[in-house]
């Protein structure tokens, strides 16, 4: 089964009390947020949008690790003393992103504590997602993996709907994503659309059906 999304925090319930340590900035689709190796001193809230994770190996090869939406958080690796970060994040389209700074997010956990509790909850589902995500690709083919990373795009599982249409995803970041060739991903891509899984004609719409890849052998 595709595993659940993890649970996103609504942008009216990051506490008021933060105040001055966060700011609102808008990024152009694959303008950087943050870079690998700058200095890990804020979290970053997005807003709205969807952001695109990557990791540069010192040979300069680039992997995608994660694509993350609205509701979401990046850059939390240093509330737990992370110094750098340790992977590049950039818009996958137009977002608009709240940078809160360390220090302030700190003392929103600590005195806020329905906000805390909340996140706390958002990063234990976040975690067994990323389990999930190396189970994926450990044990299933390459056409399961896509098939789940695009019903994930397509939020399934959230409150038992699905989310059709998939904006501004293109064969690269898929491949990147799903671990595999672009050549791969074109072939399975034809595939579900002849069985009907998917109508890709710009933005891609994926229908339940496509389910049906993931639960049988």
């Amino acid at each position: 089964m595709a595993s659940k999304e993890p649970q996103r925090i609504e942008p009216h319930i990051l506490p008021a009390s933060i105040g001055a340590g966060r700011f609102a900035t808008t990024y152009e689709r694959g303008q950087p947020i943050f870079r690998q190796g700058d200095a890990a001193d804020a979290v970053f809230y997005i807003q709205n949008g969807r952001v695109q994770i990557t990791v540069l190996s010192e040979r300069g090869k680039e992997g995608v690790i994660g694509i993350l939406d609205a509701g979401e958080f990046i850059g939390e690796g240093c509330l737990a003393g992370q110094t750098l970060h340790m992977a590049s994040a950039s818009a996958a389209e137009a977002s608009a992103i709240v940078r809160i700074e360390k220090e302030a997010m700190i003392r929103a956990l600590r005195d806020e504590p329905t906000f805390s509790q909340l996140f706390m909850a958002y990063l234990l589902s976040r975690n067994v997602q990323i389990e999930a995500d190396l189970v994926d690709q450990l044990f299933n083919s390459s056409e399961k993996r896509l098939a789940r990373v695009l019903l994930l795009l397509a939020h399934f599982g959230k409150d038992g709907k699905l989310d059709p249409v998939i904006p501004h995803i293109n064969q690269e970041i898929l491949a990147a994503r799903v671990g595999t060739t672009r050549s791969r991903i074109n072939y399975f891509m034809n595939k579900f659309r002849k069985l009907g899984f998917i109508e890709y004609n710009g933005n891609l719409k994926v229908h339940s059906s496509l389910l049906n890849v993931i639960v049988h052998d």
